[in-house]
């Protein structure tokens, strides 16, 4: 006691005191974490709560939705029950995870069974229509996140989804009881009925200038969609109203009129899998679901042999397959759960065609029609580009007149595609164009992937993945995933599939997006207005050839992108001959048009284009490409990139050497290498690092040091300096251009005869003289071979 007396003295005592209150302090702290603790443990017990009972009423509200047919094609949408049908009938639309079919082959007729077939009247088809909107949107609100393309939609999207999903579940029940209409009337019945429940988004003026330069960014607008009173159980108002996560939403009521809901954030839906047809399919019939046909029977391989010129496929047997035959969904399984904003851009979708087969121009339209959301539709375009085929006149006016979305253009004089193109957007009115060729079949869910491209960003061009329509048997083939259009010299366009590196690298799925540094050209989006403002197509160009360059690097080089949407698929005829005629000569047509692309748009690079067989379009004399001072000024105007940024960020990949050899020019006989020195030719020790001695074999041919060429004198064997032409044939000299024995000569084509440029003995001058492959005086060697 004595000790701790002691202890407690002075500063002992202070220090006591601080560790008593110190330990006291410590007690406190962690009785109030605890209770900390406990207030959010039990917040988060009450949420999870509400959030479970959420999900246990959506799933019994969704166990009493009927569920009808196969995977695909989307059940008969003339009547409101499942299809049933045979194991291998079904296969055809079964896929691995890979894409493949499983089960693909020809069917007899004795494999699906018609009388299993449930139907009703087509009157009854728009409420098919809506019930199967409505399912989509109410099997979308379980979903915390999803991936649109590469953005994630939140969470809060869920709610509107929930409320569009009750008003469209409404108004069907009052549609039901809607008395029938006659066929012929059917698309227009679908587009109001529709157009009760939304109106059309985007309200965008027709342009008047055809370069319009002052719309940035996307159009931004309102939602209105009708309201209807729907009876909502307590338990459920609660269960929403608790989830801190889900904001609410503010809402306009006028109960005088119909109740609009200003909505501050888009809701999202799945993507529709519409498949409308104005009468029961026939499974039997030729071509359904895609399915080959062989002919057997003589007498119809002697039809399809006489009539194969009218348009250079099975012009025979496409005229017997339905119009709206049923063709396989090829899209990856993750396409049909993506989703796409409620207010999507209208569209307006553009053929353009000269004698077109009849079958195939109406199956390319009624696929259109049926498988694309009518809203999203805003009309179609078609431009007959002065067709001698009668049936094209009036009989295709006639038809057409049934639909009132359908506008036709009848062209006087032929203007080839690329100015009927220009003919059908002048005259758009959807905030989207959306051209396809006149031999296509659009497949499920095609279009919204490609509008959701658009939406997200303007400068967009979306391309559906083209997939073949065999020309033979008309069969539907699926093609290869990770395909991208591309371009190989002297610009030629084909497909190439993705490396397996990039797809690696870039952690891609098969239904992400890919960027395209060519498309195709034939079946591609894009915004109206950021059309003009690039110029649309170039005037210039002539009838057909190049105009998918022409698009591509403008795009791409002025602030755009070319994307390929994997769950957007599009079957195209693929033709083994061009069927189509040109008023000039063709191939001097499309060698015009490819010059005029190189000549705005590929800088320094457009070499490769004339090296690679087009040297004679360098003589203006043998063709005229016409003024390119407004497309110059345009890209000027647009602050394009340089074609180099476009090979670095866009096509690395691309084999493109500025020249075709480079360095230093040694001759095998001296041992030396070619100088140009003050003005004259001799020769050095070879030095790298003498700049005197690098001397470029371009892809025009030319030898050339900086802007100074070698040429042979017009008279004798001289060699003289010139200044560099890219036109004059007397400057240019053939060297590795094969593995012959002449292959290390360098030789020229100007003079008479073959004559080699040779090392005079003293090393002071070179000379041309009659080419022979033994002598060492007549080889030469560059430092670096590109190609």
């Amino acid at each position: 006691m004595i000790k701790l007396k002691r202890y407690l003295r002075g500063s002992g005592r202070v220090l006591a005191c601080v560790f008593i209150a110190s330990i006291i302090w410590l007690i406190f702290d962690m009785a109030a974490l605890r209770m900390s603790i406990n207030d959010v443990n039990g917040q988060l017990l009450k949420e999870r709560i509400i959030r479970e009972r959420e999900i246990i009423n959506q799933q019994a509200k969704m166990s009493q939705v009927k569920q009808g047919g196969f995977g695909h094609p989307v059940p008969n949408q003339a009547n409101n029950k499942p299809l049933h049908v045979d194991n291998l009938a079904e296969n055809v639309y079964r896929r691995k995870r890979t894409g493949k079919f499983i089960g693909y082959k020809q069917m007899d007729s004795n494999e699906i069974n018609p009388s299993q077939l449930q139907t009703e009247k087509s009157s009854k088809m728009r409420v098919d229509l809506d019930m199967n909107e409505q399912h989509q949107l109410d099997s979308s609100k379980t979903k915390t996140t999803t991936k649109t393309a590469d953005k994630v939609i939140p969470n809060e999207n869920k709610h509107s989804n929930v409320e569009d999903s009750k008003m469209v579940e409404h108004s069907n029940k009052k549609n039901v009881d809607v008395a029938p209409k006659p066929q012929v009337k059917i698309e227009q019945a679908n587009t109001t009925a529709l157009l009760k429940l939304k109106k059309e988004p985007h309200p965008v003026k027709t342009p008047t200038n055809p370069l319009i330069k002052d719309v940035k960014g996307k159009v931004n607008s309102t939602i209105t969609e009708t309201q209807v009173k729907t009876n909502v159980k307590d338990e459920e108002v609660k269960a929403k109203e608790a989830l801190q996560s889900v904001p609410k939403l503010q809402e306009k009521v006028d109960l005088k009129e119909n109740v609009t809901v200003v909505r501050k954030k888009p809701g999202v839906h799945k993507v529709l899998s519409l498949d409308v047809t104005q009468s029961p399919r026939n499974p039997n019939a030729v071509g359904q679901f895609g399915r080959a046909v062989i002919l057997s029977n003589k007498d119809e391989d002697a039809e399809v042999k006489r009539r194969w010129a009218e348009g250079h496929f099975n012009v025979y047997l496409s005229d017997q397959i339905p119009l709206d035959r049923a063709i396989p969904d090829t899209r990856p399984e993750t396409c049909k759960d993506n989703l796409i904003h409620n207010d999507l851009p209208s569209t307006s979708v553009i053929f353009c065609f000269v004698d077109e087969v009849w079958s195939t121009l109406l199956r390319s339209v009624h696929s259109v029609f049926n498988r694309s959301p009518p809203n999203l539709l805003k009309e179609i375009i078609l431009v007959d580009d002065c067709s001698t085929r009668d049936y094209l006149k009036e009989q295709l006016d006639n038809y057409m007149a049934q639909f009132p979305k359908v506008k036709i253009i009848h062209l006087k004089e032929r203007q080839g595609l690329i100015r009927a193109r220009m003919a059908g957007a002048a005259v758009a009115t959807g905030d989207v164009l959306t051209f396809l060729d006149s031999h296509v079949e659009c497949n499920v869910g095609w279009l919204e992937p490609l509008l959701e491209q658009v939406y997200l960003d303007r400068k967009k061009v979306p391309c559906p993945v083209i997939e073949v329509i065999s020309d033979k048997d008309m069969s539907y083939v699926l093609v290869d995933n990770f395909q991208r259009g591309i371009f190989r010299w002297p610009l030629v366009f084909g497909w190439s599939p993705l490396s397996e590196d990039y797809i690696k690298k870039h952690n891609m799925t098969i239904a992400d997006p890919i960027r395209c540094p060519v498309m195709a050209g034939g079946l591609f989006s894009i915004d109206r207005n950021y059309f003009y403002e690039l110029g649309a197509y170039d005037p210039g160009l002539d009838v057909w050839g190049g105009e998918n360059m022409e698009i591509s690097f403008k795009i791409w080089m002025c602030g755009g992108e070319i994307e390929i949407i994997p769950c957007s698929r599009v079957g195209h005829i693929f033709r083994g001959q061009n069927p189509y005629k040109f008023p000039k000569d063709r191939q001097k047509t499309v060698e015009r048009n490819l010059a005029r692309v190189a000549e705005v748009w590929l800088d320094e690079y457009k070499d490769l284009f004339y090296g690679h067989g087009y040297h004679h379009l360098l003589d203006k004399k043998h063709i005229d490409i016409g003024d390119l001072e407004d497309q110059i000024e345009l890209r000027k105007n647009l602050k394009c990139k340089s074609f180099k940024w476009y090979l670095d960020n866009v096509y690395p990949e691309a084999d493109a050497p500025i020249v075709k050899a480079e360095g230093l020019v040694f001759n095998q006989g001296l041992r030396k290498c070619l100088t140009l020195h003050k003005g004259s030719l001799l020769f050095e020790t070879c030095d790298l690092n003498q700049q005197s001695q690098h001397f470029n074999y371009t892809w025009l041919r030319n030898l050339q040091r900086e802007n100074v060429c070698i040429g042979p004198e017009s008279k004798g064997s001289s060699i003289a300096l010139y200044l560099c032409d890219r036109a004059n044939v007397q400057l240019r000299w053939n060297h590795r251009l094969g593995s012959s024995l002449m292959a290390d000569h360098i030789i020229t084509d100007y003079v008479w005869g073959r004559m080699c440029l040779e090392a005079a003995l003293k090393g002071d001058s070179v000379l041309l003289r009659s080419c022979d492959h033994n002598n060492v005086f007549q080889k030469w060697e560059f430092t670096h071979y590109f190609a």
